[in-house]
C-alpha cells in the first residue's frame, strides 16, 4: 500500500513537472513574439466650442496594413502604417472625409526632415526641396487638426526596426495575405486608458523691464517701447510642436535683444530715456489669449507711456524678406516711425521689408496677430513676420513642418540686429544716420553662438500651452533667463480660454508583436496535446503498469439502486 502511494506520488510530480515546463515553454514563446517597442506620439484631441476635432482614441489592438489596399476592403480591424514620403493628401482627405472605418493610422515621419525629397523636390535646389516638403507637412498637418478622427492616429520616426516590420507588411500585403487573425502576421498594440480632459490648463506670461535714465528733476513717466514674442506652439502631435521659427526665432530673438540692451542700460552713461518692457507671452495660438490678459494687468499709467510695440513672429526664414503687420493706418506717426526706422537698417543690411495693413474688427474675438490685441486696447504696435499673409486660426503655430532644420541662425541673427539698431536709433536720437551701435567686432555685437545655443534649446521643447505646468522647467529657464539681463521680472498665470479644450495622452509606446495564423496555433495545440498524452501514458505505465493505464479509459460499472 505504502509502495503503491509512493509510486503515484512520483507519477503526479513527473507530471508536474513536465506541466510546468510546458508552461515555461509557452511563455517565453509569447515572450519571444514581440518585434520591437516604439515611442509613438498620438494626434492632438481637442473641443473648440464644444465642437470634437483631432483622433478621439487612443489604445490600439489591431494587425498592420499598408498601402495601397484594395477597395471596398474592411480595415475596421487594421492599423494601416503610411510613410510620409507615401502620403497622398487628396487619398487621404477622401478616405477621412468619408468616414471610412479604419482601425487606427501610422504616419511614420524621416529623423531628418530636411534630406527628405520628393521627385519634384530634385529637380529644383536644396531650398526649393525643403519648402515643398515642408508646404506639405503643413498641408497634412491642417487636414488631420482640423476633423474628427473616431480611431487613434499616431506619429513615428523611421528607424532599422519599424522599416523592416514594414518591409515586411508590404510584402504579405502584395502577396494576397495580409495580416488578419487566420493568416497572423503583424499586431500593434497600444495600451492606454482613455483620454480624459485636462482639468483647468494655465497660460504663464513673464514680464521683463529695463528702466530708463530720468533727467534730474523730471517727474513725468518715462515713455515706453514693447518688445513681445508668444513662446507656445501648436501642432497635429503635442510632443513634437517644436516651433523652432514659429515662434521660437521670435523668443531667442527677444532674449538677445534683451540682453543686448541690458549691456547698454547697465552704464548711466548709456542708459536710453526710455523704459524698454519685454514680455514673453503664451496662448498665441489661441487668438493670443495670454497677449489680452496681459495687457488686461497693466494700470492706466502704464498702457498710456507706451509709445509703441513690436511684435516678433516667424523671423527665422532663409529668405531675405521681412513684413511689418500692422493695423493702423500707415499715416499713423509711431506707425510710419517705426516703418521709416526698420527700412533704413534693413537696406544697410541687404534685407527688403514691407509694409502690411489689415484693418481690425474690434467686436470680433478672433485676431490673426499678436499686435491686434494690443492695438484693441488703444496701444500702437506692429508685427515683424517673414509671413506676408495672416495665418488660419490654429496654422503656423509650430508643428511638424516647423523643425530645427527650417530655421536659420544667421537670419535670426540679421533680424536681432534690425531690431535692436532701429530701436536704439530711435532711442538716442539718430535716425537717418548711418550709425551702427551693434556693430560686429564689438562688445555690443549681435552673439551668434547665444542665439544658436537658445535655437537648439527651443528646437528640442515641445511647449503645447495646456501642457505645460506652471513650474516646467522651459518656463523656469525663460524666467530665469529674462532675470539676468532685466531689472525686474514678474510672471503671470492665466486660466486658458474656456472655448478651448484639451485632452491628455499625447505620447504612448507602441508594441509591435509579430503573431502566428491560426492554422499555426491549431497545429501548435495538437502537437503539445499528442506529446502530453504520450508522455502520460508513459509514465503512467512505467509507475503503475498497462492495466491501470487502460483501467482509466474503461467505462465505470453502473450502480443500481435498491428500491426500498
Amino acid at each position: 500500500m505504502a509502495g503503491s502511494k509512493g509510486r503515484e506520488g512520483e507519477m503526479l510530480e513527473s507530471i508536474y513537472s513536465v506541466l510546468a515546463l510546458v508552461f515555461i515553454l509557452v511563455a517565453c514563446v509569447e515572450l519571444g513574439d514581440a518585434a520591437t517597442v516604439v515611442d509613438v506620439y498620438r494626434l492632438i484631441q481637442y473641443d473648440l466650442a464644444g465642437v470634437p476635432f483631432g483622433s478621439r482614441l487612443a489604445s490600439l489592438n489591431h494587425h498592420a496594413g499598408s498601402l495601397p489596399f484594395a477597395p471596398g476592403a474592411d480595415l475596421s480591424r487594421t492599423v494601416v502604417i503610411i510613410p510620409f514620403r507615401e502620403v497622398n493628401i487628396t487619398f487621404l482627405r477622401d478616405y477621412i472625409m468619408q468616414r471610412q472605418p479604419l482601425g487606427g493610422l501610422l504616419l511614420l515621419l524621416p529623423q531628418n526632415i530636411s534630406s527628405e525629397s520628393r521627385e519634384e523636390a530634385e529637380e529644383g535646389d536644396r531650398n526649393n526641396g525643403k519648402e515643398l516638403i515642408r508646404s506639405e507637412l503643413a498641408e497634412l498637418e491642417k487636414l488631420l487638426v482640423h476633423v474628427n478622427i473616431p480611431y487613434p492616429v499616431y506619429f513615428a520616426f523611421e528607424d532599422d526596426k519599424i522599416t523592416a516590420v514594414l518591409a515586411d507588411v508590404k510584402t504579405n500585403d502584395a502577396t494576397g495575405q495580409p495580416a488578419t487573425a487566420t493568416t497572423g502576421g503583424y499586431k500593434l498594440v497600444v495600451s492606454t486608458p482613455e483620454p480624459k480632459k485636462l482639468a483647468s490648463p494655465t497660460i504663464t506670461n513673464i514680464q521683463g523691464w529695463l528702466p530708463g535714465l530720468k533727467a534730474d528733476g523730471d517727474v513725468n513717466q518715462l515713455p515706453t517701447i514693447a518688445i513681445v514674442a508668444s513662446y507656445d506652439t501648436f501642432g497635429a502631435a503635442p510632443a513634437l510642436s517644436v516651433g523652432s521659427d514659429s515662434n521660437g526665432s521670435g523668443v531667442v530673438a527677444l532674449l538677445e535683444i534683451a540682453r543686448l540692451f541690458s549691456l547698454l542700460y547697465s552704464n548711466p552713461k548709456t542708459r536710453g530715456r526710455y523704459n524698454l518692457l519685454f514680455g514673453l507671452t503664451s496662448g498665441g495660438p489661441y487668438n493670443y489669449n495670454g497677449t489680452f490678459k496681459w495687457l488686461q494687468s497693466f494700470d492706466q499709467r502704464l498702457r498710456e507711456s507706451i509709445d509703441y510695440a513690436i511684435c516678433l513672429n516667424s523671423i527665422g526664414s532663409w529668405d531675405d524678406e521681412l513684413w511689418i503687420h500692422v493695423s493702423k493706418p500707415p499715416e499713423n506717426a509711431y506707425i510710419k516711425q517705426v516703418f521709416e526706422s526698420f527700412s533704413s537698417v534693413a537696406e544697410e543690411l541687404g534685407v527688403k521689408i514691407g509694409l502690411k495693413h489689415k484693418k481690425i474688427n474690434v467686436s470680433n474675438p478672433r485676431v490673426a496677430w499678436e499686435h491686434e490685441q494690443f492695438s484693441k486696447s488703444r496701444v500702437t504696435a506692429v508685427t515683424l513676420s517673414e509671413l506676408s499673409v495672416a495665418p488660419e486660426l490654429l496654422e503656423s503655430t509650430g508643428g511638424l513642418s516647423d523643425s530645427r532644420h527650417f530655421v536659420n541662425g544667421i537670419a535670426v541673427s540679421r533680424s536681432v540686429k534690425l531690431v535692436a539698431e532701429s530701436l536704439a536709433r530711435h532711442i538716442y536720437g539718430h535716425q537717418g544716420k548711418n550709425i551702427q551701435i551693434f556693430a560686429d567686432g564689438s562688445s555690443l555685437a549681435v552673439n551668434p553662438f547665444y542665439i544658436q545655443s537658445w535655437l537648439d534649446l527651443m528646437s528640442q521643447t515641445p511647449r503645447v500651452a495646456p501642457f505645460l505646468p506652471k513650474n516646467d522647467p522651459f518656463i523656469l529657464a525663460l524666467k530665469k533667463e529674462l532675470a539676468d539681463h532685466t531689472a525686474e521680472v514678474n510672471v503671470q498665470h492665466e486660466a486658458l480660454d474656456g472655448i478651448f479644450t484639451f485632452y491628455d495622452l499625447t505620447k504612448a509606446s507602441l508594441n509591435i508583436y509579430q503573431v502566428a495564423s491560426v492554422t499555426f496555433d491549431l497545429l501548435l495545440l495538437l502537437v503539445l496535446g499528442s506529446y502530453l498524452i504520450i508522455l502520460f501514458s508513459f509514465l503512467v505505465i512505467t509507475t503503475r503498469g498497462l492495466d491501470d493505464l487502460i483501467s482509466l479509459f474503461r467505462r465505470p460499472p453502473s450502480r443500481k439502486v435498491k428500491m426500498a
